[in-house]
C-alpha cells in the first residue's frame, strides 16, 4: 500500500467546488454520489470491504478502525441513507476485512483476519469466521445490536483470513481461505460443516506449500459441480501468483493450477478471486503487471481440456484492482483500483464485451477528498443497476481516524446510471 502523494495532498487544498467539477469529469455521464461519510464515531472508520446488498435494498458492510472494527447497516429512507451499526467488535474480535455474506437461514457472515481464542498465532489470534443475526426477543430502541458467533482458527486448521469472503455450496458447507495457515504456513483452503446446536467446524482440506500458491487473499468460488476455484497472491511455478481449481477427489480434494502468472504482460500477484459468466469463463485481476505495470483483468476460458488465458485491460499506475470483479446479467465487469486513476487515489470502471472485445470505461476517479480515495472493496449491483461501494480513506478527517495513508474515515459511495 502507498502513502498519501504530494499530488493528492495538494488537491485536498482544492475548493470543493473544483473537486466535485473534476470528479464528475471523471463519471462518463454517471451521477457518483457519497451515501456515507465515516466521522469515527459511532459509525466507525476505515471500510476496507465493500458492501452487500439484500432483496429489500439494504446495505450491508463492515469497518475495520485498525483492531476492532463493526458490522453495519444502510437503509434508503426519504431520499437519503440511515446508517445502523448492528454489532461492534469488542477486544479479541479483530479487524473484519472481508465483505458481508447471507448464508443459510438468513444470518450474515464474514471473517476476521486476526482475533479468536487460540494462542498459536502470536498474541493477535488467528482470526476468525463470524457469524452475526437480530435479536431473537423484541428490542424496544431504536438501535438493537445483533447476536454473534465466532469460529475461532488455531493455524493449522487456518490462520489469517484476510480480505476473504466466505462461500456457501448447495449443501450449506462454508469456505474460505486463510492467508498464512496450514502445515506449510503458507495458507489453507478450509471448508466449515454444521455440527449439532448449529456450531461451525473447520477443517483444513487444502494446505499450500509454495510452488502450488502462497497466501490466498480472497475466497474461492464455486461450480455448479462443487468445484472451488480461486488466487494465490504469491507463488506458483513463476513465483506471482496462481489461478487454481480445487475438485472434490474420493475423500478428499485434487488442486489443478490453471494459470501461473509470469509477471510480464499477464500481470502479478492476484489479491482479488474470481467470477464466472455463464458460458463458464473465469474473470479475474491483478495488482501488479501488465504493460501499465497497474494490473490487469484478465479472462481465462476452458478450451480442449485446458484454459486459454486473455487480457482483457491493463492499468497504469502503482496498485490496481484488489477486490474480486462483479459481473452483472448481460456480462459486463465492474470493478475498483487501488491508487490507479486521474489522481493515483483510485478509481471504479466497467468493462463492456462490444464486437468480440472489451471497452473500458472509467467511471469515476476518486480525488482524496471529500469523495474517498482508495477502495479496497469491489462494486455491488442492485436491480435498477446502481453501483455501490466504500472507499477506504478520504472523507471527512478526523482525530478519531488515524491513518498512516490517506487522511480521512473512509466513504460508501454510489454511482447512478
Amino acid at each position: 500500500m502507498k502513502t498519501a502523494s504530494v499530488h493528492s495532498l495538494k488537491l485536498r487544498l482544492l475548493s470543493p467546488l473544483l473537486l466535485a467539477a473534476l470528479s464528475a469529469l471523471s463519471a462518463r455521464a454517471q451521477t457518483f454520489n457519497v451515501i456515507h461519510a465515516f466521522t469515527g464515531g459511532l459509525d466507525g472508520f476505515q471500510p476496507f470491504a465493500g458492501v452487500t446488498i439484500d432483496q429489500g435494498g439494504n446495505l450491508y458492510g463492515t469497518t475495520t478502525e485498525y483492531v476492532r472494527g463493526s458490522v453495519f447497516q444502510m437503509r434508503h429512507r426519504s431520499g437519503g441513507w440511515t446508517l445502523t451499526t448492528l454489532y461492534q467488535f469488542g477486544f479479541g474480535e479483530w479487524i473484519p476485512q472481508s465483505r458481508i455474506i447471507q448464508g443459510p437461514g438468513g444470518a450474515l457472515y464474514g471473517t476476521t483476519s486476526t482475533g479468536g481464542t487460540s494462542p498459536n498465532c502470536f498474541e493477535f489470534g488467528c482470526g476468525t469466521v463470524y457469524g452475526i443475526r437480530p435479536p431473537q426477543t423484541i428490542c424496544r430502541t431504536s438501535s438493537c445490536p445483533w447476536a454473534a458467533t465466532f469460529v475461532s482458527f488455531t493455524g493449522n486448521d487456518g490462520d489469517a483470513p484476510g480480505f476473504v469472503d466466505p462461500a456457501f455450496d448447495a449443501a450449506g458447507n462454508m469456505y474460505v481461505t486463510t492467508t498464512t495457515g496450514g502445515t506449510s504456513f503458507d495458507g489453507n483452503i478450509v471448508q466449515l460443516t454444521r455440527a449439532g446446536g448449529g456450531v461451525w467446524i473447520p477443517t483444513s482440506i487444502y494446505n499450500f506449500s509454495g510452488p502450488d500458491g502462497i497466501s490466498p487473499y480472497s475466497g474461492v468460488t464455486l461450480d455448479a459441480q462443487g468445484n472451488l476455484y480461486g488466487t494465490t497472491w504469491m507463488g506458483g511455478p513463476n513465483g506471482f501468483g496462481t489461478v487454481y481449481r480445487l475438485t472434490p477427489s474420493g475423500s478428499g480434494w485434487t488442486l489443478d493450477t490453471l494459470y501461473a502468472f509470469r509477471n510480464t504482460s499477464d500481470g502479478a500477484d492476484p489479491v482479488g478471486g474470481l467470477v464466472f459468466d455463464q458460458a463458464g469463463n473465469l474473470y479475474g485481476t491483478t495488482e501488479k503487471g501488465g504493460s501499465g505495470n497497474g494490473g490487469v483483468v484478465f479472462e481465462l476460458s476452458p478450451s480442449g481440456g485446458g484454459w486459454n488465458f486473455t487480457v482483457l485491460h491493463s492499468f497504469t499506475g502503482t496498485y490496481g484492482p484488489q477486490a474480486t470483479l462483479t459481473i452483472d446479467a448481460a456480462g459486463n465487469l465492474y470493478g475498483t483500483t487501488y491508487s490507479v486513476g486521474a489522481f493515483q487515489e483510485g478509481s471504479v470502471f466497467k468493462l463492456t464485451r462490444t464486437n468480440g472485445g472489451w471497452t473500458f470505461t472509467d467511471l469515476h476517479d476518486f480525488t482524496g477528498g471529500s469523495d474517498g480515495a482508495n477502495p479496497l472493496g469491489g462494486v455491488t449491483l442492485d436491480s435498477g443497476g446502481n453501483m455501490y461501494g466504500t472507499a477506504a480513506y478520504g472523507g471527512i478527517e478526523s482525530n478519531n481516524c488515524p491513518s498512516d495513508q490517506n487522511p480521512g474515515c473512509g466513504t460508501v459511495w454510489e454511482i447512478t446510471p
